[in-house]
């Protein structure tokens, strides 16, 4: 009995100890090894158990600029992050009685319109939130994406209907962040308030995230914030923060990791927060809602773990992992990527914040961390993502290598034949507006009119396909520009794509249309 006892004994103490997280300590060593690793300059962590705070600390510097360093009230961009703050304002409003999830989007906004009469029609709140409407994957980003200098959210919503239709109605999981800004534009007409200040005074300010901000513009305090950072021709180089209010629905909040802290326990509370949970920002029923699968989404995109099914909810990404409901979402701007994770279950919350655009240095950290919690072993998360980092990147290389090898081949052989002056011109497209072609010392010029940022060289590359090589290298979104000619031989229409597969998806070039216009 004895012997069976201390067997007994020895069982539970291995799988205590196999379930065991990662010590402070062990975490701190992990994220130096990813700032390492992956060539990060500054990395902000928290992880949160049982609705206390036991891991806040900043690593690294803010910027290669000042060398100056992270801390747990460093401000991060959250980029798309943001889109859980602006479901829960429509859960607010929404407990309030003063919409429905299924509310009609066009009893809000009458001139909202998209592909077609009946999609308009039937579109519904929910819609807005859950990337199933029909448009491909980052539609109409270009005018939010990489300037927006000159778009309103009036023009986002006047100019959806010209995007065209990729899948059938509420078919298909395609990402958009367009109809987030449409949401944020809800939420403004149904609460008189503009959508920073709602987030602001209804959600932000209750739970005491004092740092934070709903836009770049609203941040009362900047001397201890991150630069972004972007890798240029094998080097990093400081990127310039996107600081347009038109995406402050979609991405816009600034915070740090002492304030998402507050955030994430409020979500695992299920709304609830304050001295024994006696307050709430939004109801249990509401946060259900948000949980709930509301758009099916591929298997593939679940990482590495045993799972059964994928889906987007309001706002946040669910899947299960080995027999646990993992709530997630992922931020991403120029030179900034950002990662919060949940697993209710284990009352868990991960919270990674990164100033360089490297998925895989918050995949690296957070997997580690839920690993430490399911008991997993033996298995190196940083050395498996460097080395799919590394194949990514080399097969990246190998595709712009070989279009820039042909274009430098290009001028020995057909200099004399391209007429640049054929191609110069106005080309119009109904939702990204003009860009203008010139000639410039003899090599064509690109320049979008609301969009000045992006503007480039033009290469001949192959019969009436020209590249565009951007002049700002931190985009690493060169293009394909294909002319098509009119009975005339005359350019008559500009189409475009990404040079390279692994282009964001932002940089939606091969939705524009752009027609001669003079």
């Amino acid at each position: 009995m004895k012997k069976l006892f201390f067997t007994c004994l020895l069982v539970l103490y291995s799988l205590i100890s196999l379930s065991q997280p990662l010590s402070s300590k062990k975490v701190d060593r992990l994220t130096e090894r990813v700032l390492k690793e992956f060539n990060v300059p500054g990395i902000a962590v928290a992880v949160l158990k049982d609705g206390e705070v036991i891991h806040m600390k900043g690593y690294g510097v803010r910027s290669i600029a000042t060398g100056e360093k992270t801390d747990e009230k460093t401000l991060f961009a959250i980029a798309s992050n943001t889109k859980a703050f602006t479901t829960a304002a429509l859960g607010i409003l929404i407990g309030e009685e003063r919409v429905t999830w299924d509310t009609r989007v066009i009893d809000i906004i009458p001139e909202f319109r998209l592909y077609n009469s009946y999609v308009t029609e039937d579109f519904r709140i929910r819609d807005l939130l859950t990337h199933r409407s029909g448009l491909g994957l980052g539609a109409g980003d270009l005018m939010m994406w990489p300037d927006s200098a000159m778009f309103t959210a009036d023009d986002i919503i006047r100019n959806l209907r010209h995007l065209k239709q990729a899948s059938p109605y509420r078919t298909r999981y395609d990402y958009d962040n367009l109809l987030y800004v449409v949401a944020g534009e809800v939420v403004e007409r149904v609460s008189g308030m503009s959508w920073e200040e709602f987030v602001e005074t209804r959600i932000m300010k209750p739970l005491d995230m004092t740092g934070s901000s709903a836009s770049f513009k609203g941040l009362r305090e900047r001397s201890n914030i991150i630069d972004a950072h972007v890798p240029v021709d094998g080097s990093l180089q400081v990127a310039p923060k996107q600081e347009n209010r038109l995406h402050n629905s979609s991405g816009g909040i600034y915070s740090n990791i002492s304030d998402l802290s507050k955030w994430v326990i409020c979500q695992l509370n299920r709304g609830r927060y304050g001295p024994n949970l006696e307050k709430q920002i939004f109801s249990e029923k509401v946060h259900s809602e948000m949980w709930t699968p509301q758009t099916i989404k591929p298997l593939s995109e679940n990482g590495p773990y045993n799972s059964h099914f994928s889906a987007y909810g309001l706002g946040w990404n669910l899947t299960d992992i080995n027999g646990y409901l993992k709530v997630y979402h992922t931020g991403t701007h120029t030179g900034i990527v950002t990662r919060v994770t949940m697993l209710p279950e284990l009352n868990l919350g991960i919270i990674v914040l990164t100033n360089h655009q490297v998925d895989e240095a918050h995949e690296a950290i957070t997997y580690t961390l839920i690993d430490g919690y399911l008991g997993i072993r033996g298995v190196d998360r940083v050395e498996a993502l460097k080395e799919s980092l590394l194949r990514d990147r080399e097969d990246a290389a190998r595709i712009t290598e070989e279009v820039w090898a042909k274009v430098e081949a290009e001028p020995s052989m057909t200099d004399n034949e391209v007429d640049n002056s054929h191609f110069t011109g106005r080309y119009g497209d109904p939702w990204f507006g003009d860009i203008i072609i010139s000639e410039v010392n003899g090599k064509l010029r690109f320049n979008a009119v609301r969009s000045p940022r992006l503007r480039g060289d033009m290469f001949h590359y192959t019969g009436n396909t020209f590249i565009v090589r951007w002049d700002d290298r931190t985009f690493d979104a060169d293009a394909f520009a294909i002319f098509s000619l009119d009975r005339e031989g005359r350019p008559e229409i500009i189409r475009m794509e990404a040079i390279s597969p692994f282009t964001d998806f932002s940089y939606d070039f091969h939705d524009l249309n752009l027609k001669k216009k003079q």
